[in-house]
C-alpha cells in the first residue's frame, strides 16, 4: 500500500468515526408508541400531521440502530451507510453511463487514491451523499422543512421550503444546494439544484457531479419507524442519462442528534504527505 492510499484511508476513517448512538441514548422520546415491554412500536401507523400529511419528523439513519431493523439485513449502526461508498451499489454498471468529461474526473480522483475527496478536508460531502454519512433528523413545519445532519465537517442544515417558491436562478454555487419540496400524495419531493462543481456522490467510486446537477429525493414513511428514500440523479454534463437508486431510512426512536466538528483536524494534516492535486477541469458550458 503506498503513502497516498495510506492517508486516504486513515482520512476516510477518521472522518467517519462519528456517534455510533446519538446523545440522550435511551430517552424515552414522548409520542413514541410503545411495546408492552417498553420498546419502540416501530411498526405502528404512520404519524399524521394536522392537514392529513404524513408527519417525516424523528431522528433517522441509513443504518440500523434496533434489532427489528438489523433483522431486516440492513447495516449495522457505526461507521458510514454502504451507500456513502457506492451510491449505484444496487445498479448494473450499464445504467449509469458517464459523459467523457465525468469519465477523465473519475479516473483522475481513483488514480490519486481518492486523496482529493473535499470531505477529507473538513468540506461538507453534498447531496445527496450527506444523507449516509450518519444521523439526521427531520423538522416539518408550515413553510420549511429543516434537514439536521450528524457529520465530522461541523455541523450542517438544509432548508426545503415549501411556501410554493421556485427554484433560484442560482449565481453562487454551494455545496448542499438549494431545495424546494412539495408533497404528491403521501409521497415528499425535494428537488436540489445549485451545487457546486467538484462534488462527490460517492467516496469509493468516486463519481463527479457538475453544477447542472439535480437531485429529486422521494421520501416516503411506510409505518412509525420506517421511511422508503427514492434518489434520482439528473446531471447532463455527468451523465448520458438519469439513474436512480432507493433505499431506506430507520428511525433511531429514543436518541438525539451529538454535535460533530472537525476539531484538531489539522494535526492529521500534518501527516498527509502528497503531491498537490492537478485541477479538475471545470464542468462543460451550456449546449
Amino acid at each position: 500500500m503506498n503513502t497516498r492510499t495510506v492517508c486516504a484511508t486513515v482520512t476516510v476513517t477518521l472522518l467517519l468515526f462519528i456517534p455510533a448512538h446519538a446523545q440522550w441514548l435511551n430517552y424515552p422520546t414522548p409520542g413514541v408508541p410503545r411495546l408492552p415491554d417498553g420498546k419502540p412500536n416501530l411498526k405502528a401507523p404512520v404519524p399524521r400531521m394536522a392537514d392529513g400529511k404524513p408527519n417525516l419528523s424523528g431522528v433517522w439513519d441509513a443504518r440500523c440502530y434496533s434489532e427489528e431493523c438489523l433483522q431486516s439485513g440492513a447495516p449495522l449502526a457505526g461507521g458510514a451507510s454502504p451507500l456513502f461508498m457506492d451510491l449505484a451499489q444496487s445498479l448494473k454498471a450499464s445504467d449509469i453511463e458517464l459523459t467523457p468529461w465525468a469519465a477523465g474526473i473519475q479516473a483522475q480522483r481513483v488514480n490519486r487514491d481518492h486523496v482529493d475527496d473535499p470531505y477529507g478536508y473538513c468540506l461538507l460531502p453534498g447531496v445527496p451523499r450527506i444523507n449516509f454519512i450518519g444521523t439526521l433528523k427531520i423538522i416539518p413545519t408550515a413553510h420549511v422543512t429543516v434537514f439536521l445532519y450528524e457529520t465530522a465537517a461541523n455541523l450542517a442544515f438544509r432548508q426545503v421550503f415549501t411556501d410554493g417558491r421556485p427554484l433560484p436562478e442560482v449565481s453562487e454555487h454551494t455545496w448542499l444546494g438549494y431545495s424546494i419540496g412539495k408533497w404528491e400524495g403521501d409521497t415528499f419531493v425535494v428537488e436540489t439544484t445549485g451545487l457546486k462543481d467538484g462534488g462527490w456522490l460517492d467516496t469509493l467510486k468516486a463519481r463527479p457531479h457538475s453544477d447542472a446537477l439535480r437531485v429529486t429525493e422521494r421520501l416516503r414513511r411506510t409505518d412509525f419507524g420506517h421511511m422508503e428514500l427514492t434518489i434520482t440523479i439528473n446531471d447532463p454534463k455527468a451523465y448520458i442519462k438519469p439513474w436512480t437508486v432507493k433505499t431506506a431510512l430507520n428511525l433511531v426512536a429514543d436518541g438525539e442528534l451529538l454535535e460533530g466538528s472537525c476539531d484538531n483536524h489539522d494535526k492529521s494534516m500534518e501527516h498527509r504527505r502528497m503531491s498537490p492535486p492537478p485541477p479538475e477541469p471545470p464542468s462543460p458550458g451550456p449546449h
